[in-house]
């Protein structure tokens, strides 16, 4: 199915319209891969009443060659590699770290500004849904799948706008992976910003934004699992 989305907004919305099973339970939380995540789980939240919060990956990227991953970095310490590609390449064992550390730079950064004063969800015995914008390849979200499992949830939902159909099909074959939901499949598949009429970078500053709106409008309601404490109408 190829559908063009309005931006992340737009995505978001039709995306939470295929997560209703997941609404109002005490067990779930929404995961977002920021930036361009953070915006599409934040409609899911609103939609579910669910807490959100970052999880925080950064894709290692081939010399050179950027978009082409050779592997992934996560919070906790976590590398995911892709032996294919490194070898496929001859990528040396001090290239491919080279790019690693720089990426954990970033990622420690991200981590301050995004959460300076605020300690993550506790993931144990939760159904985790993690959130991107899109899924080109799947290194990332891979990536975050490896690191989120290693908290010890009871679940991980993979959810995004688009995907390839390599990506999806790739992270349905994941063990610890419960359900991909991917509301589009575009065939051909060139980049995630083709299902998108308005797809600019997201800021730093909209993530923080995001993530205030969230915790200020979408907290537990006593006896009743998990609901809305006020409503952001827009």
């Amino acid at each position: 199915m190829n559908t063009q989305f309005q931006d992340r907004k737009d995505a978001g919305q039709r995306l939470a319209g295929l997560l209703g099973h997941y609404a109002h339970r005490d067990d779930v939380v929404v995961l977002a891969l920021p930036r361009g995540g953070v915006a599409i789980a934040y409609e899911i939240t609103r939609a579910i009443f669910a807490p959100l919060d970052v999880y925080l990956v950064r894709k290692v990227g081939v010399p050179g060659q950027k978009e082409m991953a050779m592997g992934a970095v996560a919070s906790g310490g976590v590398t995911v590699r892709n032996e294919d590609i490194i070898a496929s390449l001859r990528i040396s064992e001090a290239d491919f770290q080279a790019v690693a550390d720089a990426e954990r730079r970033e990622l420690r950064r991200r981590e301050e500004a995004y959460r300076p004063d605020r300690p993550p969800h506790a993931l144990r015995d939760k159904t985790v849904l993690l959130v991107d914008d899109g899924l080109a390849t799947g290194a990332t979200m891979r990536a975050a799948i490896h690191a989120v499992r290693r908290l010890d949830p009871r679940g991980i939902v993979v959810c995004s706008p688009t995907g390839s159909a390599y990506a999806c099909t790739e992270l349905r074959r994941e063990p610890s992976v419960d359900e991909v939901v991917c509301y589009t499949t575009p065939q051909p598949f060139h980049a995630v910003g083709q299902s998108y009429l308005s797809f600019p970078q997201c800021t730093d500053q909209e993530v923080r934004d995001l993530l205030a709106r969230a915790e200020r409008d979408f907290r537990p309601l006593p006896g009743i699992g998990v609901g809305p404490e006020s409503r952001v109408n827009n």
